[in-house]
Order: C-alpha cells, then structure tokens, then sequence
C-alpha cells in the first residue's frame, strides 16, 4: 500500500525547518552578506570585549538619519534590523576619535592618503552621490571604509556612532564576485 504524503504538510514542515535554522544561525553570530563591498556569502560575528581600533572589520548598524533613509530608497543598504529597518553594515574601521579627515578626489586621514577611497560623483545609476565635507572625527564615532569602489561607506556619509557596533566580521563561506 502506498502512503500519500500531504503535500501542505510537507511544505510547513520545510519552512519550520528553515526558519528554526535561520534562528540559530542568528542566534549563534551567524550573518549572511548580500553586498559586494565585503566578499558575499556566510560572515560569522564575535563580540568585541576591547576597545575599537583602526583596520577592525566590523559589523555595525547605521544610524537612523535622513542620509540612510535616502541610503536604503536607493537600494545601497538592504531591508534588516537596524534603526530605520536597514541591514547592518561590514566595514573596516579607517579611523576614530580625534583623526583628521580630509576630502578631495580622495581621502587622506591625518594627511595620510587612504588606498581605494577615490570619491565618485554619481552613482552606479547616475544619481549624484554627496561626498562627506571632512573634519575631525569625533568622540565615540568611526570613519569607515571599504577598498570595494562603488563601497557607500563615510566616503558619502561621515563617521557614525560607534554604540552600533554589533561585533567584529569574519569570513566563514565568501564568494568573489
């Protein structure tokens, strides 16, 4: 005699099954990157029990601000659970507190140039892209970075708070575009 399987059962229990997978994976540190300024693929997430420091990876949430509300109408940060209903960011840390940041068709950090910050001036759709106007970076923010050239990164938006650090960013499973 041959069983006949439920066809709706089965499908409910496959979604029960991936959302229970989802769930740990979050709940274990596990992240998923859809965006090509960092390698996408499967990122793992640690705590950070020290201070911040220039060259960290780390996976951070924006501020809620007008400039992510446009960031995220535009399609350069995805839907998630950060302030404003954005995805958190990986970036590395380019500078802190008290560095100096200056702006022309690149940037430099304390008269430094930062490799790969070459600004662009329209974005991948042609809409105008404002670049950050520089200054000193201050107390309890980060200046990020990403090498990736259509990165949007404080190249376009400034330093932001660093209270949305989640964690630091490894690579688990990367795919290179």
């Amino acid at each position: 005699m041959t069983r006949v399987r439920n066809p709706a059962a089965i499908v409910i229990a496959m979604a029960l099954l991936a959302v229970s997978v989802s769930a740990a994976a979050w709940l274990g540190g596990y992240r998923i990157n859809e965006t090509p300024s960092y390698p996408i693929g499967l990122w793992r997430v640690s705590s950070l029990d020290r201070r911040v420091s220039v060259g960290d990876l780390v996976l951070i949430c924006p501020p809620e601000s007008e400039t992510f509300k446009v960031a995220r109408e535009r399609g350069y940060l995805r839907f998630g659970p950060c302030p404003g209903w954005v995805a958190p960011l990986i970036k590395r840390v380019a500078a802190v507190a008290g560095q100096e940041i200056s702006v022309s068709a690149s940037i430099a950090i304390d008269g430094t140039p930062l490799a790969h910050s070459e600004l662009r001036h329209a974005d991948a759709a042609g809409r105008t892209l404002s670049a950050y106007g520089g200054g000193a970076v201050p107390p309890d923010f980060l200046f990020l970075h990403s090498d990736f050239p259509g990165s949007y990164d404080s190249r376009y938006f400034g330093p932001i708070p660093a209270s949305g650090i989640i964690g630091l960013a490894r690579p688990v499973l990367t795919f290179h575009g």
